[in-house]
């Protein structure tokens, strides 16, 4: 323990295969409301040693939603409500690149945004602000989640650049040039809005993509059997409970501010005039800004 830190809460984001995983105590499901509706589904709230854990399953468990359909800002909000402090996103993906095959997992650390549907801001008319996304992960968690990966023997890359794509459709050919032209490490159809979300609630967040095939770029693309796939995602599924059995136990606290300034992103956000704001949004906003509204 350190002078001047608190206990974390770390909210698990992805698919339901992590949260069977060995050890985790005294579990609780709870449905939490948000003024955004209803997230994917409910909370999974339990412990891995002294450090506690919220899981949530992004898609529903059984899989219901579509990258599209997501609640992106319900599930943000709901983990905030739910005492989160850090977020980890943990996200199949397809690969870019020779050196990342299927299995491999990537610590994400930038984004290009391609979706075009999805609400991507707690803010709007009424009240009006603009976080930076110059460094949309927490340059804390991302190397604490690279290491308990290469502890657990998992082939791991710290750093690199995701592509969010809209879906549900995966790319063109030419698409995928593209992207891979751009110096793009791997794409995937959920990160984006969430990490910008996170970020608008001065959440630590940070991403885990797991690589479960070549994207179509890759001449032997066509090659490759269902099967195939759902082995890698089945071995990924593994891996993460590995990943994330390694990484919380030295995540139990946390420094009572982040160094790098993710618990303080609204610092300098807020455009709109306290006279002119909308009280409305401000009621809405009291879990993700309350801390800077006074909600």
């Amino acid at each position: 323990m350190t002078a001047g830190d608190r206990p974390a809460v770390i909210g698990i984001v992805g698919g339901s295969g992590i949260y069977g995983m060995a050890g985790l105590e005294d579990t609780e499901w709870r449905a939490i409301d948000t003024p955004w509706g209803a997230p994917s589904d409910q909370l999974l709230f339990g412990r891995l040693g002294e450090t506690r854990l919220v899981f949530l399953p992004r898609h529903g468990r059984g899989h219901r939603l579509a990258p599209a359909g997501i609640n992106y800002r319900a599930n943000i909000d709901a983990l905030k409500r739910a005492g989160c402090t850090d977020v980890v996103s943990i996200s199949a993906c397809g690969s870019f690149r020779e050196d990342l095959p299927p299995g491999s997992f990537v610590i994400a650390d930038q984004f290009i945004d391609r979706t075009i549907a999805r609400e991507k801001s707690f803010f709007g008319n009424g009240l009006v602000a603009h976080v930076s996304m110059a460094h949309p992960t927490c340059r804390r968690l991302g190397p604490a989640l690279a290491a308990a990966a290469r502890e657990a023997g998992i082939a791991v890359r710290e750093g690199g650049t995701y592509l969010a794509m809209e879906g549900p459709q995966f790319s063109s050919l030419a698409e995928s040039r593209l992207y891979r032209s751009w110096g793009c490490d791997v794409i995937g159809m959920t990160n984006m809005p969430e990490a910008k979300l996170a970020r608008e609630a001065e959440l630590c967040y940070a991403s885990v993509a797991m690589v479960t095939d070549f994207d179509c770029w890759h001449p032997e693309h066509d090659h490759v059997e269902v099967a195939a796939v759902i082995k890698v995602l089945l071995d990924n599924a593994e891996k993460a409970k590995r990943l994330i059995a390694g990484f919380a136990p030295g995540m139990a606290r946390r420094p009572a501010c982040c160094a790098f300034g993710c618990d303080r992103a609204l610092d300098n956000a807020l455009i709109t005039a306290p006279e002119a704001r909308d009280p409305a949004m401000i009621a809405r906003l009291d879990a993700v800004a309350g801390r800077v509204l006074g909600a």
